[in-house]
């Protein structure tokens, strides 16, 4: 609708420009916006504020003329003036009904990508195999899971990418205090913390063990088979353990998604050459630097992103250029998104500059950094244990689905076990999830088990009761939802509400994608929610007057149903049938 309605004053601007109201050259952005009180219509526009003063008109007066020469549309009822100028466009009810027919007709909801499909490379999760996965690994993984399932659903070719740490100086360590507990590969590592704090403690208190470290290191840069063989042991290990959180949490990620910092080794001496053929390296205090005239530190000076350290190692930069190269080159991306935490910013930026500086990407290749906040405890701090340290991920969702099951056990003691735990799992995974992508990407957030697994608010709990509500009503008739004839009218207040609400949801997908920030799909799905809580008070669905008008509510309902199971898988949900 809000492509129709710019294609409506669009041919109202060209009209008026033909006939002298309005001066050549002019090429406003037309800006539709959905309004907050129907009242005043559906869509709003400030074109004629906009272009009052180049009109030399008033913003009223213009926006009359505008009315006037506004082409008739079928799915327009009617524009009316309203304040200093504002056009509001009222959405024709019939019209209205036919496009949520069409998305119930469409396996997709009616939704399509706004602009052409592309091929997009989603960085996501990236965790240090060195450790379990902990809390802090949770929102790159879940943000980034949602996100390239919405772009998959709208028609894009999502590459999931997982970085993994999988490289550096502390596997040296690791790979000593293997080879010193070889029982610990029979056990398969079972605690990686414990693992790791072991071999640090080690690493610190034997100076003979550090050195046979830093030779490990660089016996296994220089591809020694034993190192090799004990390192691919530990990394199988490690992805093991990562792969049974991203199963946990019902993320869309495999082993063969896993291409870390490793993979890039052999490319990098050809990144530092490929920058220094192109003129951009510099060397400082024995460092291969490239420094950048727009990004200068508080004295002024310009920062180096340092590609080769003196002893001639190298850093993240370097790995990240080799891989956007790869991204480019081998992949075809078109975009390539980075969840990764909000703190990064200033490293991707300029890592972004010198790969299009040094031409590692394409000209119409996207590099977008996704970054977001932390997550806090109740202090507002990082979130730790009572003693400190890092809670591990796959803790965390344990206490979420046994908080779950003694609420939901608490509500429906009838329930036999099995079903039982089958809802306190994706009510508790749910709930540690939705509480995480419902607030905006780049904020930070707290961490509340007693808020997140509320049934009021905007929660998963809500939302996965919501659901199950509009299935109760198929459940009570027999049927499903894609099995209720007739066609849908839109009579009461709450009816046009529901449906105008509906009827966005590809709008809601589009920006989520653009913009990576899954919270609006998570705040649509709670207003619509809302929304289907005031139809079905207000309009009674089985027991409506007329035939027609039940299998309209009916038909009101099944979409809503659609949308919700929809929306929530989008963003990695498991939905339930009944709670």
């Amino acid at each position: 609708m809000k492509d129709t309605i710019r294609q409506l004053i669009q041919h109202a601007l060209t009209r008026l420009t033909d006939e002298g109201v309005l001066p050549a050259g002019l090429t406003p952005a037309i800006q539709v916006e959905n309004t907050k009180d129907k009242a005043h219509g559906d869509f709003a526009s400030n074109i004629a504020l906009m272009l009052a003063k180049p009109a030399g008109l008033k913003p009223r007066d213009l926006a009359q003329k505008l009315i006037e020469a506004l082409p008739q549309d079928e799915q327009v009822s009617k524009v009316e003036i309203a304040g200093p100028g504002f056009l509001n466009f009222f959405q024709n009810s019939q019209a209205l009904a036919e496009r949520l027919e069409a998305a119930l007709a469409d396996d997709r909801l009616g939704v399509r990508k706004a602009g052409a499909a592309e091929r997009v490379v989603v960085d996501l999760s990236s965790p240090n195999l060195a450790k379990e996965m902990h809390v802090g690994h949770l929102r790159s993984t879940i943000i980034g899971d949602a996100v390239a399932r919405v772009l998959e659903f709208l028609g894009d070719e999502v590459i999931r990418q997982n970085h993994v740490g999988d490289w550096g100086t502390q596997f040296g360590m690791l790979l000593a205090y293997l080879e010193e507990q070889p029982a610990a590969a029979e056990s398969e590592l079972s605690d990686l913390e414990q693992f790791y704090r072991a071999a640090k403690k080690r690493f610190d208190e034997s100076p003979e063990f550090a050195d046979r470290a830093r030779q490990l290191v660089v016996r296994l840069q220089a591809g020694d088979p034993d190192c090799l063989r004990l390192w691919h042991r530990f990394n199988d290990i490690s992805l093991s353990h990562c792969q049974k959180v991203y199963d946990r949490l019902n993320v869309r990620l495999t082993p063969a998604d896993v291409k870390g910092e490793s993979a890039y080794n052999d490319e990098l001496p050809g990144i530092v050459s490929a920058l220094r053929d192109q003129g951009l390296l510099s060397e400082s205090e024995g460092a291969q630097c490239v420094f950048l005239d727009e990004f200068r530190n508080a004295e002024g000076n310009p920062l180096p992103v340092i590609v080769q350290k003196a002893g001639g190692g190298y850093l993240y930069a370097t790995t990240d250029l080799a891989a956007m190269r790869h991204r480019s080159e081998a992949l075809h991306a078109d975009r390539a998104l980075y969840f990764v935490d909000q703190r990064q910013a200033l490293h991707f930026q300029m890592a972004f500059e010198v790969a299009r500086r040094a031409g590692f990407v394409h000209l119409g290749m996207r590099l977008e950094h996704m970054g977001f906040g932390t997550m806090n405890g109740p202090d507002g701090r990082p979130f730790k244990t009572r003693d400190g340290g890092t809670v591990k991920l796959i803790d965390l969702l344990d206490e979420a689905e046994q908080r779950a099951y003694a609420l939901v056990r608490s509500k429906n003691p009838e329930l036999d076990e099995t079903e039982l735990r089958q809802i306190a799992r994706a009510v508790g995974i749910g709930a540690v999830k939705y509480a995480d992508l419902s607030k905006h990407r780049t904020s930070d957030y707290s961490f509340n088990f007693e808020q997140m697994l509320s049934f009021e608010g905007n929660t998963a709990p809500y939302l996965l009761y919501a659901y199950t509500r509009v299935a109760s009503v198929f459940r009570k008739l027999g049927r499903g939802m894609d099995d209720v004839e007739g066609h849908i009218q839109l009579e009461a207040e709450q009816e046009q509400a529901l449906a105008a609400r509906l009827a966005q949801f590809g709008e809601v997908l589009n920006a989520v994608g653009e913009k990576g920030v899954p919270h609006l799909l998570c705040g649509y799905l709670y207003d619509l929610a809302g929304l289907f809580s005031s139809f079905y008070e207000h309009c009674p669905i089985l027991a409506a007057e007329q035939q027609a008008q039940k299998n309209s509510r009916l038909r009101l309902a099944a979409l809503t149903g659609r949308t919700l199971k929809q929306g929530l898988e989008l963003l990695g949900l498991e939905t339930l049938e009944r709670m």
